[in-house]
């Protein structure tokens, strides 16, 4: 840098305030050094008041590009060796105490025993040494189990060992992991599949059952498969099919529930998405029982081809669906408190109903249904016919369509 002609202390300060201009010509440390010696003699820096050293020591660190500290370092080389000099020294750091054939002799212990823990680990090692007398684990029998960690994450270890690790699974951030809380509102529904058997490889029809939890009242969705292609349009056909407004969506954490395209249909509708909790296997109990006992009761478990999935949603829609939610009855669940203070739930007969008689029991009934949907149209349906006549017309229609699977009459 050329700064020959900077002698004064006023120069210096015009510099810091950015009034002086310097050429910028400093290429090395070495050069570096040499001009803040050479800086130090010309401002006579050891004779200087503490408010001129400071400047000095501004101006050293503006032009040289030190940190401050660095530059008060080499400011005080100078006032206790009249010099400065740059101290080049190679640090050799810690001798190490485990070499590599240590490493490699851990390496194997763990291919051979299938890598116990730490302590286990240590243990084998001072027996083998100890017990055994095996000398080439003598350093290794001294280890500290926190180090004998940091060596199995060395390069060397890893390359004496291939391990494979288990697939661990992605949390998703998508739906909160909670029970819901209808508070004895409906629409809050819970939502699972049901499959309907493998064959030869083939896979069958997928069956959506969504059921409500204060009022029991239950659809079923046939489709191909679980993808959101053939999912999505389901899901919402289900939700628009409830008589009243669906508010809440819970089911278990399978991936054809808890993905980005399901929520967004859920948002959409704004109907929140909740999903089952770790270790409480009866978050989603209610929907569990209805698989077996209307699902698997009157679909059956053997395998159905898939491009079936059409013809079951139909028989779905028509009779299914308005013979289990307006002519089968139902327990409900009535909450007592003993006399020991514990919570019990009792199915009384006297609350035995069908869902919908159990939707139009509930207080202000009306002002759950949708626009366009009345008790006197849902009247029509559920006391139109008997509830026998219901579940004739529903056998029938059962026996046909499975009568149409099996190959021995075409369906119309």
């Amino acid at each position: 840098m050329n700064d020959n002609d900077m002698t004064t202390l006023e120069q210096a300060r015009r510099f810091l305030e950015g009034t002086e201009v310097v050429d910028f010509a400093i290429k090395d440390k070495e050069e570096r050094y040499a001009w803040i010696q050479k800086t130090l003699v010309r401002f006579r820096y050891l004779e200087l008041t503490k408010q001129d050293k400071g400047l000095i020591i501004r101006y050293l660190v503006k032009v040289s590009g030190y940190s401050r500290q660095q530059t008060t370092r080499l400011v005080t080389q100078y006032r206790k060796t009249g010099r400065v000099r740059r101290r080049q020294r190679t640090v050799a750091g810690f001798k190490r105490k485990y070499t590599q054939e240590d490493i490699r002799l851990l390496a194997h212990l763990d291919e051979l025993h299938g890598t116990l823990s730490g302590p286990a680990t240590k243990k084998l090692c001072e027996r083998a040494c100890g017990l055994f007398d095996q000398k080439e684990y003598r350093r290794l029998a001294g280890i500290s189990v926190s180090h004998l960690y940091n060596l199995r994450r060395s390069t060397a270890y890893n390359r004496s060992r291939l391990r494979f690790n288990k697939t661990r699974p992605t949390p998703s951030g998508i739906g909160e992991r909670r029970k819901p809380q209808p508070n004895g509102q409906p629409g809050f529904i819970r939502v699972d599949t049901v499959h309907q058997g493998d064959l030869d490889g083939a896979k069958g029809v997928y069956h959506i059952n969504a059921v409500d939890e204060v009022t029991q009242f239950e659809l079923v969705g046939s489709t191909e498969r679980i993808s959101e292609y053939y999912l999505i349009p389901i899901l919402a056909d289900l939700v628009e099919n409830f008589p009243f407004y669906v508010k809440g969506f819970h089911a278990d954490n399978g991936s054809e529930y808890i993905n980005k395209r399901v929520a967004q249909l859920l948002n959409k509708l704004l109907i929140e998405l909740t999903k089952s909790r770790a270790r409480h296997t009866n978050d989603n109990a209610l929907v569990e029982s209805k698989n077996g006992s209307v699902v698997r009761k009157h679909l059956g478990y053997a395998h159905i081809p898939q491009r079936w999935a059409p013809y079951i949603n139909t028989f779905n829609l028509n009779f299914l669906n308005p013979y289990i939610n307006f002519h089968r009855p139902c327990f409900f669940p009535v909450t007592i408190t003993d006399r020991k203070g514990k919570v019990r739930k009792i199915y009384p007969y006297a609350k035995m109903m069908t869902p919908y008689e159990k939707l139009k029991s509930l207080p202000n009934a009306e002002s759950y249904l949708k626009p366009g949907t009345n008790f006197k149209q849902l009247d029509e349906i559920a006391y139109g016919i008997s509830d026998n006549e219901a579940a004739r017309r529903m056998n029938e229609a059962r026996k046909q369509l499975f009568k149409a699977i099996t190959g021995q009459e075409q369906v119309a």
